[in-house]
């Protein structure tokens, strides 16, 4: 048994040599792309559920399109008004803490903020699909919309300890509250961030108690003893009221509301910036010529040297500075010109730092350095990948038979 080796062709052996550092290249690049395309997606943040703005018409407790009706003795904590139609009776027996706007122009803001309010309640959403019935269940903060809506018994809403969580419900028919129902809000919760929007009509049973801004489509009737600790807002038709109590709750302006994104910052690879200064120019001093030494020649008219004099000379003195009378120098000395280089300006801070410094840029370093690891790792990979793959299968060829 002998083992032959397939011979590689010399060009296709210089073609792999070349494309292999190519390829590793355009490999890691691509993992390195895709590392920065992940880490840089923005993370998904569940938006809370905007409240609803009712603009004018928050001031009313009461406010119709076809005329308000009342019968026996109702009590209405907050402003009432109809338009287009202006019909109210029964207002002799209703007591009223806020002001009859009937048809005037402020009811009619109203009822165009009113239908703003309702389009902005219909389409709230993601909306969560619920039974029919919500009596007996415990809802947290959120859309929940029905063909139609009813409840019997309790409807627990529990804003989990947030006082401007938002309830909105939705039906495209009608609401019904059974005898002696109610809804409770838990945990800091108030009527003012409760909405029902309603596509037909509404009807409050007997001794219920409703918490919230009721919006309907049409008409909405309280019967007796019926409890709204909110608004009855009905956009077409009548507010038909028995013997209740209506309370409009004191709320803040709504704030408009926010969405927070998270975004992780993609590595970054620390890259080697080159540190320019400016070329320093090196000053010369010129020479500058000595003007020559000249010594007057003593004249003539001289006064004699006294004997004072004499003794004066005959003290020790300062040694002369000045050459001799009779020699006149002419010849001026040179000075060789003197090379300074201007100082280099120093950066506070700076210290001994190399001509190459280290520039990084990013939010987090851990994430850069993490970035890298990574890109690293999947070059290595790949390299050793391709190394495999590069390699050169043997198989063994069975000697030929010798034949006589």
């Amino acid at each position: 048994m002998s083992v032959i080796r397939a011979k590689k062709s010399p060009s296709n052996d210089a073609a792999v040599r070349v494309m292999r550092p190519v390829r590793r290249v355009r490999t890691a690049a691509a993992v390195g792309i895709a590392l920065a395309a992940t880490l840089a997606r923005p993370a998904p943040v569940n938006a809370a559920v905007a409240t609803i703005g009712l603009g004018t018409a928050a001031s009313f407790a009461v406010l119709a399109g076809a005329g308000i009706t009342n019968t026996g003795p109702s009590t209405v904590n907050g402003d009432i008004g109809t338009f287009p139609t202006p019909s109210e009776t029964g207002l002799g027996t209703l007591t009223l803490n806020g002001t009859d706007h009937a048809a005037d122009a402020v009811t009619q803001q109203a009822k165009n903020d009113l239908t703003t309010a309702y389009n902005q309640a219909a389409g709230s959403g993601p909306a969560t699909a619920v039974a029919t019935e919500l009596g007996g269940t415990t809802l947290t903060p959120g859309v929940y919309n029905s063909p139609t809506l009813a409840i019997t018994g309790t409807l627990t809403l529990d804003t989990l300890g947030d006082p401007s969580a938002v309830f909105v419900f939705q039906t495209s028919s009608t609401l019904i509250t059974a005898t002696a129902s109610s809804v409770i809000v838990l945990n800091g919760g108030t009527a003012c961030n409760v909405f029902w929007q309603v596509g037909s009509s509404a009807t409050l049973g007997t001794g219920s108690t409703l918490i919230g801004s009721l919006l309907t489509a049409t008409s909405i009737t309280a019967t007796t003893g019926a409890t709204i600790q909110g608004r009855l807002l009905a956009s077409n038709g009548a507010v038909t009221l028995d013997t209740n109590t209506i309370s409009r709750p004191a709320c803040p302006p709504p704030a408009a509301p926010t969405t927070t994104t998270i975004v992780v910052a993609a590595p970054v690879i620390p890259i080697l910036v080159p540190e320019t200064t400016s070329p320093k120019t090196p000053s010369i001093i010129p020479a500058t010529p000595i003007a020559p030494a000249t010594t007057p020649a003593p004249t003539p008219s001289s006064p004699p040297t006294t004997a004072a004099a004499t003794e004066s000379s005959n003290q020790p003195s300062s040694p002369p500075t000045s050459a001799p009378a009779s020699i006149t120098s002419t010849t001026a000395a040179f000075v060789p010109p003197v090379t300074t280089q201007a100082p280099a300006t120093a950066v506070p801070g700076e210290g001994d730092i190399p001509p190459t410094r280290l520039a990084f840029t990013g939010s987090d370093r851990r994430i850069g350095l993490l970035g890298f690891l990574l890109v690293a790792g999947g070059a290595i990979l790949v390299f050793q990948t391709d190394r495999s793959r590069d390699r050169v299968p043997t198989r063994k060829v069975k000697k030929p038979r010798r034949t006589a």
